[in-house]
């Protein structure tokens, strides 16, 4: 089920929001809990068993770490601390939960890859291939697991308190406005609220204008943004101009249907009495790659500098330590977007340029230009590494380059895709999505101060997002297949 579908719209999230304001608070937790697990199983019921055994694990490996519950197979030991279990306890506790998390993770997302790259190489020693299985990718998968993962490491690290009951982590868990495509939110941000939170009139209303204004990112922006690409991407040969174009129109469907899809998380989690964190901040006005993976994505980029690069040393070794720090955070970062060699170079490329911008003082080469100038050539290199996430092949995305910097070669009917990408409607949604970003118009500044001009406007440009939406057949959400 997705936001921007009319089952959501008119039926879910209706009934949703009326049996939670009915139920009595008591009751609201249990009830959350069971609307998360049928709306995550509405394409697939088979899959919320699945969540539910990485809830379980997670939180019996959470009551291992406290000390709440033992390991008695492990006998004694010296304790961790005033009230802990034995530190081997402990850390048994958080691989147990670890390689649970990435063994869901792996089996499910990478094992098809790992296969087609293993015949790769027994082919080339002249060995017999063997059988590749096509194994079905639960919806929201990345996002849950690491979740989990983070609650039992963050209870280690002293950094969260445990689950009150197995109640309040299950509905954390499942929680479906944030459920199957982030913003990744972790337990020790929503612990004190899922015990206690304030429903109010302002909290609620600020919850529909960030509702409203993420349905309109993605259904008046991102959508149309996302044919002009596919049609890019999908032709034989362009000039290079409108190659260009293509993945300018792909950079801006990206961020807007996946900013778009967290402000409508945040939106409903208002609603329901939830404050979730800021994910994204304009990313396309950033000065530097830096800067952009600061706004980009913020809840993944500080969940792998947490769990990931500072544990790994950051930057606290020698400056070579430091790069290479930097590049494996980034190529996991491109692994954990999806089991393809393209994203393993879009992420080996944002962790290269990462660590040249270390190497240089923490300033891009080009930090000597004007601001704009400095904006435009991170938007450039930007849309360079997009080429890498939106090819469906290696061989794909180095052609697309080509025609780029004009190396294809012409072929007939090539010039009808530039006929399909500049109808007036595109070339509007274009401008507008320029525009957004020229005049910083994000929708967390704007719902800090609202008033009924931003209210009215915010409802118009809702309606008009449900009235194309019926007219839309094409409504993809970018991030569920991550």
């Amino acid at each position: 089920m997705v936001f921007s579908s009319h089952i959501f719209l008119f039926y879910f999230l209706p009934i949703a929001l009326g049996l939670y304001y009915l139920c009595p608070p008591r009751g609201r937790q249990l009830l959350l809990a069971l609307l998360s697990y049928v709306f995550y199983g509405w394409a697939n019921p088979w899959f919320v068993f699945l969540m539910l055994f990485s809830t379980v694990v997670d939180y019996c490996c959470g009551n291992w770490v406290v000390g709440r519950w033992r390991m008695p197979v492990l006998g004694r030991g010296e304790p961790a601390g005033p009230g802990l279990p034995p530190t081997r306890q402990r850390k048994l506790a958080v691989a147990i939960s670890v390689v649970t998390n990435l063994s869901l993770l792996g089996f499910f997302k990478y094992l098809g890859f790992v296969q087609a790259n293993l015949n790769v190489l027994l082919e080339l020693i002249g060995q017999d291939a063997v059988q590749v299985y096509q194994v079905v990718l639960p919806v929201g998968i990345s996002f849950y697991t690491f979740q989990t993962m983070s609650y039992s490491i963050d209870l280690y690290r002293g950094e969260a308190e445990p689950a009150r009951d197995p109640l309040d982590f299950a509905c954390y868990v499942a929680l479906f406005p944030q459920l199957v495509a982030g913003p990744i939110v972790r337990y020790r941000d929503l612990a004190q609220q899922l015990r206690s939170r304030t429903h109010t009139l302002p909290k609620f209303t600020t919850g529909v204008f960030f509702f409203a204004l993420g349905m309109v990112k993605k259904v008046l922006l991102a959508n149309p943004m996302g044919q002009v690409a596919d049609t890019a991407f999908a032709a034989a040969w362009l000039p290079w101009h409108d190659a260009w174009a293509g993945v300018a129109a792909y950079a801006f469907q990206i961020y807007f249907d996946f900013s778009g899809y967290s402000d409508m998380a945040i939106g409903i989690g208002l609603m329901l009495g939830f404050e979730f964190r800021r994910n994204f901040d304009l990313p396309y006005l950033s000065q530097s790659i830096t800067e952009f993976w600061r706004r980009w994505h913020i809840s993944l980029s500080t969940w792998l500098r947490d769990y990931l690069y500072i544990p790994l040393g950051g930057n606290r070794g020698s400056p070579k330590r430091t790069y290479a720090n930097l590049a494996i955070v980034m190529l996991l970062g491109g692994l954990w977007h999806g089991a393809q060699w393209t994203f393993v170079i879009w992420g080996a490329i944002h962790g290269g340029l990462l660590a040249l911008e270390r190497f240089n003082d923490k300033k891009p080469v080009y930090g000597k230009l004007a601001p704009w100038a400095r904006m435009t050539c991170t938007f450039v290199l930007v849309l360079f590494t997009w080429v890498f996430f939106r090819a469906e092949t290696l061989d794909a995305a180095m052609g697309y380059l080509g025609l780029m910097f004009g190396m294809g070669q012409a072929a007939p009917g090539g010039h009808l895709a530039s006929g399909l990408m500049y109808q007036p409607w595109y070339l509007l949604v274009f401008a507008l999505c320029i525009l957004v970003h020229l005049l910083k118009l994000d929708t967390w500044d704007l719902a800090q101060e609202l008033r009924p001009r931003k209210l009215a406007v915010a409802a118009a440009g809702l309606a008009a997002a449900i009235a194309v939406l019926f007219t839309q057949s094409y409504n993809p959400f970018l991030y569920f297949q991550f």
